[in-house]
């Protein structure tokens, strides 16, 4: 009967609750309501379902109780089982404090022990609790952080996901960005390291909540990987993810049939480049065209000045692709550009997905603002990341490729499996920077003629220039029409799954899961 009780209270919401009436106020779900929609209908068995804080008299009577704002249990996904671990702002505030702190540590420790993946729905203000509480306990603590060691441990193991549906702070805002994709909802999400209070003491700055570290904020800078207009795009969205992921890093990520054809051709590809390289093109018309129909889903679309990376498929089978957009940044790659390239090439590492890499760099960033941001330095652990993974690698030249950031990209394996585009366009550095570098002094002494020059220098460049020549001497092994490179691509990635992947999972049972992945 006492069990009954305390489940009934713990499950039930209470209308005149304060706490609960300021959560629905906000335009927020209720926890519960949270995870009946995340999760498939009647699938979730929850953990610790009277775990709270108890009060008794004297006499061993129960004089008070609240449940814990911590819920944690297994439910599915798309009839794949998963770990969810879900705060409760109505009580609290979300504070761990107003938790059993036993369960947030179960939860992560079932999720790498089930190897299942875990699911973080945060709405919590801070790991601990008002200072109050250091009257209430006689004594202050050294802050422990429980739980980490699993939590950074999973990262290598299993997938682990979060979504911000309220404020992140302290390690609220450690358990949504130690993971391997975070998404925000824009109207309720924020994160910052201690709220706008704190800010005020410590730096004498008055920012309200949405400014220190709103959903625009966090996404602009890639914190958070994805932003949602609201809840349940949240929860679509990890849906989303979680459909590309393996269980755990022992198995291949997962197949779904398509009736998409192996051998559809699409005319568009034909002349979505231009011909004139100055002018811009969308490289996300070229990834729709080429992969599984609405199979392609970017990740950190809002940051990386230029940086694209996603998920898709081939035939059914899940790609990680890499690439860039020309209209941003005309193809130079930033500090920002590297950091986001890196994480992505870490999590398909981590989970065994092959990599399709359509290349268009021009190189790093030059200049005293790339200096200042250590583009070279970003750009050094950007090449050992593309050197270091081995899973499968495949390189579809678009256009650029120059200098040691196109090379990294298109030359870190033994074979190189590489493909171009007529339009393809590749050297040491492009041409016409090259070109005012290395006849500086003639085009100087031309004077009014100097550009009658340079274009008379141009034009004996541009037959040599020519991809048919380096085609002629084997440095890219085939020049294709664009129509044909989702049969190719198709061709390739079935040979991945067939035999090189599970030689990897092998080798990865006997020697254990590599260490590698960095949030």
């Amino acid at each position: 009967m006492e069990i009954k009780k305390r489940q009934y209270v713990n499950r039930t919401a209470d209308p005149n609750d304060r706490g609960y009436v300021r959560q629905k106020t906000s335009g927020k779900l209720w926890v519960r309501e949270r995870i009946s929609q995340f999760l498939d209908k009647g699938s979730f068995r929850e953990i610790g379902s009277i775990a709270g804080h108890a009060k008794y008299t004297k006499d061993g009577s129960l004089q008070g109780y609240t449940g814990a704002n911590f819920i944690a249990g297994k439910g599915k996904v798309a009839n794949r089982d998963v770990i969810v671990a879900a705060d409760d702002f109505a009580i609290r505030g979300g504070h761990a404090d107003g938790a059993v702190w036993g369960k947030s540590l179960y939860a992560e420790q079932l999720a790498r022990k089930l190897k299942i993946p875990m699911v973080r729905l945060i709405d919590g203000s801070s790991g601990g609790g008002s200072v109050t509480l250091m009257l209430d306990h006689g004594a202050t603590y050294l802050p422990p952080l429980f739980g980490m060691h699993d939590m950074i441990a999973s990262l290598s193991e299993i997938p682990v996901v979060a979504a911000a549906l309220g404020p992140a702070v302290g390690l609220g805002a450690a358990r949504a960005t130690l993971t391997h994709f975070s998404v925000v909802s824009k109207d309720i999400g924020s994160l910052f390291a201690a709220g706008p209070p704190i800010v005020a003491n410590a730096t004498f700055e008055n920012v309200s909540k949405e400014d220190l570290g709103g959903a625009l904020v966090h996404t602009a800078n890639g914190t958070f990987d994805n932003l949602a207009s609201s809840e349940q795009d949240c929860f679509e969205q990890i849906h989303r993810f979680l459909s590309y992921m393996p269980t755990y890093t022992g198995e291949l990520p997962p197949y779904v049939a398509t009736e998409d054809a192996v051998d559809r051709r699409d005319d568009d590809l034909l002349s979505i480049i231009p011909k004139r390289r100055q002018r811009m093109y969308q490289v996300r018309d070229i990834l729709t065209r080429i992969f599984d129909k609405d199979s392609w889903f970017e990740i950190g679309s809002r940051w990386g000045d230029g940086a694209v990376c996603g998920l898709g498929r081939l035939n059914g089978l899940v790609v990680g692709i890499i690439t860039f957009d020309c209209s941003l940044k005309g193809s130079v790659i930033s500090a920002s550009s590297c950091q986001k390239f890196r994480r992505h090439i870490d999590l398909c590492d981590t989970f065994g997905i092959p990599i399709i890499n359509f290349a268009d760099y021009a190189g790093f960033a030059v200049g005293t603002k790339a200096e200042k941001e250590a583009t070279i330095r970003h750009g050094s652990t950007l090449t050992a990341a593309l050197y270091q993974c081995d899973v499968p690698y495949f390189s579809v030249v678009l256009r650029k490729v120059f200098g040691v950031a196109g090379a990294a990209f298109v030359d870190n394996r033994v074979p190189n499996m590489r493909i171009a585009w007529p339009s393809g366009d590749w050297g040491s550095l492009p041409l016409e920077g090259g070109i005012y570098a290395a006849y500086k002094r003639e085009l100087e002494a031309a004077g009014d003629k100097r550009n009658e020059l340079y274009e008379k220098i141009m034009n004996q460049f541009e037959a040599v220039r020519s991809p048919i020549r380096t085609a002629e001497k084997f440095d890219m092994p085939e020049i294709i029409d664009p129509r044909d490179t989702r049969p190719i691509l198709c061709e390739w990635i079935q040979l991945m799954y067939d035999y090189v992947l599970p030689q990897r999972l092998e080798r990865i049972k006997v020697q254990g899961p590599r260490i590698l992945y960095r949030p």
